[in-house]
């Protein structure tokens, strides 16, 4: 079991997502300091109750499923204030946390397996004509490579893959995002998606 720097967010990432950050935090600086440094990772967990930022009043409490994250690309315009691009590498569960000095967040985790490829079945070929779609708007509008919020290889084929740049974009519960995370079957991950871009009438009632 190891014991890892933590990000707890608002936001979300999943194995191969993309994940831009704004980093001015103390208790951050160092640590992502600490990671470029040595070439290491940290895990980014979702935040069921609390701020990103913190406050003398407020109480955090972190999910208990995460994914890891490197450090892709980064620059800092003034001492205080460092911009990452980082990528989403391997899922794991959050076995328990405490916070150093500054607020710093450390836990210990156990890895989660990683997706196998799975294929999309016609049944959830909707999900991945949608997500297609939202690419090729973006690609359409000029977004900038290092500024998409979707990295290639586009792996629209993989039920895993699809269902993770849709639970990094519908506005989910962190809860609901924990669940996702803890289900290791990629297609049954895609089903529950299914199901939230209906509710969000992303994809029509006969999709």
């Amino acid at each position: 079991m190891e014991e890892i720097p933590l990000f707890p967010l608002g936001r979300a990432l999943f194995p191969d997502g993309v994940l831009h950050l704004r980093v001015f935090e103390v208790r951050y600086l160092n640590m992502i300091r600490r990671c470029i440094d040595e070439g290491k990772e940290f895990g980014v967990v979702g935040l069921l109750e609390g701020r990103e930022v913190r406050s003398p009043e407020g109480v955090e409490k972190l999910s208990n499923a995460g994914t890891m994250a490197r450090i892709d690309a980064w620059h800092a315009p003034i001492p205080a204030l460092i911009h990452l691009r980082c990528i989403g590498t391997s899922p794991f569960e959050l076995q328990d946390s405490r916070q150093e000095k500054f607020g710093l967040w450390m836990g210990r985790s156990t890895p989660l397996a990683t997706d196998s490829p799975v294929a999309i079945p016609s049944s959830l070929q909707a999900c991945a004509d949608a997500l297609g779609r939202v690419i090729a708007r973006l690609q359409q509008e000029g977004t900038p490579a290092d500024a998409m919020p979707i990295c290639p290889p586009f792996r629209l084929d993989e039920c895993g893959w699809v269902a993770d740049r849709w639970a990094e974009m519908l506005p989910l519960t962190a809860l609901q995002r924990q669940h996702l995370l803890h289900m290791r079957d990629p297609q049954a991950r895609l089903e529950r998606i299914q199901k939230y871009l209906l509710l969000q009438g992303v994809l029509g009632p006969g999709a």
